[in-house]
């Protein structure tokens, strides 16, 4: 059997979100920053954005992503060419949570989460999250060669956050497919009502 030596420059420059292309390097590409901002949009060819076949993954972070609106859910979508954010999508998603009084717990497929060949935004979130002055959303999602126009264009995400009831610890994952052969050119995030107050997503580029 033979030994795999890595190099530490590949272990430097491995992504520490658990991509499945290996050790690639990662790239920044943009940051944007919401305030108060009824949407974040990353789309291909404009303020410096890239979102093509320069890389076949892409990974947003999206770091204290705060609500304006109380009972709310933080959400994507993606765009197929066109000007509107409606690429049709098929999902999965589950959570698991833990009360802060110890008193609840669970580890369960969410329905109400899922999409089946749908062009609505998918929820990141599985459950509702409130916009007390300490809450926040936090996670990342990966976009896997967007720019092809023979296959579907996967996706996934995982996040974290509290929810507006007595309170919850709790971790969700969403995964699933653009069922278009189109491009996609295009990602936005927004929440399902009222503005994104604060945080910030970045986009890089994975080798």
């Amino acid at each position: 059997m033979s030994i795999v030596k890595l190099n530490n420059r590949g272990v430097k420059n491995a992504t520490a979100f658990g991509s499945i292309t290996g050790l690639g390097s990662m790239t920044f590409i943009k940051k944007l920053t919401a305030s108060s901002s009824a949407t974040l949009s990353f789309v291909d060819g404009t303020s410096d954005v890239v979102l093509d076949d320069t890389y076949k993954e892409y990974l947003f972070t999206f770091k204290d992503i705060h609500p304006a609106t109380d009972d709310v859910l933080f959400q994507v979508n993606f765009r197929d060419g066109g000007s509107s954010y409606d690429a049709t999508k098929t999902t999965t998603s589950f959570s698991n949570y833990h009360k802060e009084d110890d008193s609840d717990t669970l580890l369960g497929y969410r329905t109400n989460a899922d999409l089946a060949q749908s062009t609505d935004a998918q929820r990141i979130n599985c459950f509702s999250m409130n916009n007390d002055s300490d809450s926040s959303i936090a996670g990342y999602l990966h976009l896997f060669s967007p720019a092809s126009t023979t296959f579907v264009k996967h996706f996934m995400s995982v996040c974290n956050y509290m929810n507006d009831n007595s309170p919850y610890q709790i971790n969700d994952r969403i995964a699933g497919y653009c069922n278009v052969t189109a491009a996609i050119d295009g990602v936005q995030f927004s929440m399902s009502s009222g503005n994104i107050d604060a945080g910030d997503i970045c986009l890089y580029g994975i080798l």
